[in-house]
């Protein structure tokens, strides 16, 4: 995402470990209640225990000051926000490994913090709303069966395309991958390429929807490859046949939209975070698509990330820990909306808020119905050698099977050692 940002979470890194943070006055919680006191006799209202809430540093001007007034709302607790401006994952990681702070943080559920015993279980918590989220999404916070994250906002890919581009080549928005590669030909003439998915041919950004268009996964049943199946070297091998109709060696990469905005590129595969700025450039001539199915045993998808809020097992108070992030993320819809949409494009997590957002438009619709995320099981390390063998298969022209076969052996490896 954005430099420390939503945007650097989604990119499959963080595996940093961090230093300590400032103390913070942490009550162990309210005493057993007196047998001075009998019945009829109004017992002392319970004090309010003190939360340390951590985040990274967002930076766009106001979301310090919303975080901090949103915990400032609530009543139970005394939540004081920590904004963390340096090697936010290498101090948080320090931090969950050594002492009761913080309370609550934000970032990604991975199967190491849980197998470590870093994380509290939030099923109880989100239970009664769990069909206001997408499942995909839901299923990227689960490790084991249980839920440890509750998501704060939602950031997703999608296909741009220009309108006038499509119509004056007599092309019509795709829906298969063989009309994808049949677009992106006929798009690409006059210096301008049909579609651009990256510097390296889509072989990082495509990964996750390849595998969904042919109604695969990057992980199934919770522990083995979800693309053993002579349908992933299939659909892979689709990205070799898009390759002379690809734009390569632009000066920004996919997530930036300057190639589509520049009209370099008929399409483009993007963040729908920047939706405002093709806006303010090519005004109405685009919509917006998501990645087209295999075939029809396959599916559409558009890949849907972001930062969850979690609660510390070594929190000295883990049940109000629970009720805040309950409180914040469940209950006030209206932080949550505020929270996605004021700073910057991005979308509410839960579905119900997300249809209330005007300017979500068609995106709404897109992750409601094609959502995906990767799943805590899907390592930098298992990302990598699927990347590494589609990216041989994309530029080299290496045979789809042969290198799906050793991804498939490698990611075989990395399941095993998580297992283990």
């Amino acid at each position: 995402m954005r430099k420390t940002s939503r945007r650097a979470f989604l990119a499959m890194a963080g595996t940093a470990v961090l230093s300590a943070c400032g103390s913070n006055s942490v009550q162990t919680g309210n005493p057993p209640p007196s047998t001075a006191y009998s019945a009829g006799v109004t017992r002392p209202k319970p004090k309010p225990v003190d939360l340390a809430q951590w985040y990274h540093p967002y930076p766009e001007a106001g979301v310090q000051e919303a975080v901090t007034r949103y915990a400032a709302a609530y009543q139970k607790s005394k939540v004081a926000v920590q904004w963390n401006p340096d090697d936010y994952e290498t101090k948080l990681n320090a931090a969950l490994t050594a002492g009761p702070v913080p309370d609550v943080f934000e970032g990604q559920v991975t199967v190491d913090r849980v197998r470590q015993g870093l994380l509290v279980p939030l099923d109880d918590v989100v239970g009664p709303v769990r069909g206001d989220f997408n499942a995909s999404v839901l299923a990227a916070q689960t490790v084991d069966g249980k839920l440890y994250g509750i998501p704060q906002a939602l950031d997703t890919q999608v296909l741009f395309y220009r309108k006038s581009f499509l119509q004056e080549a007599g092309v019509k928005p795709p829906q298969t991958l063989d009309e994808l590669v049949d677009a992106a030909r006929k798009l690409s003439k006059d210096g301008v390429k049909g579609l651009f998915a990256g510097n390296d041919a889509g072989a990082a950004a495509l990964a996750g929807p390849l595998l969904w268009s042919a109604g695969l996964d990057y992980v199934k049943d919770g522990k083995s490859v979800g693309f053993d199946d002579p349908r992933a070297a299939t659909a892979f091998a689709k990205l070799h046949e898009l390759n002379g109709s690809l734009l390569l060696g632009a000066s920004t990469d996919w997530p930036d939209p300057v190639p589509f905005i520049d009209g370099l590129a008929a399409m483009q595969w993007t963040w729908l975070w920047n939706l405002p700025k093709i806006q303010d450039t090519v005004k109405d001539d685009f919509g917006v698509l998501a990645f087209p199915r295999l075939d029809a045993s396959g599916a559409p998808s558009v890949p849907v990330g972001g930062l969850s809020s979690m609660v510390h097992a070594k929190s000295l108070n883990p049940n109000a820990a629970k009720d805040f992030v309950k409180w914040l993320w469940l209950e006030r819809t209206d932080f949550q909306q505020e929270f996605a949409t004021r700073f910057g494009f991005h979308l509410p997590a839960r579905l119900s808020v997300l249809d209330k957002v005007d300017t979500a438009g068609d995106a709404a619709k897109l992750v409601r119905e094609n959502g995906r995320a990767a799943g805590p099981l899907w390592t930098p390390s298992a990302n990598a050698a699927l990347v590494d063998a589609l990216g041989r298969i994309a530029r080299d022209g290496a045979d789809p099977a042969a290198e799906t076969k050793k991804a498939v052996e490698a990611v075989k490896a990395e399941l095993g050692r998580l297992s283990a």
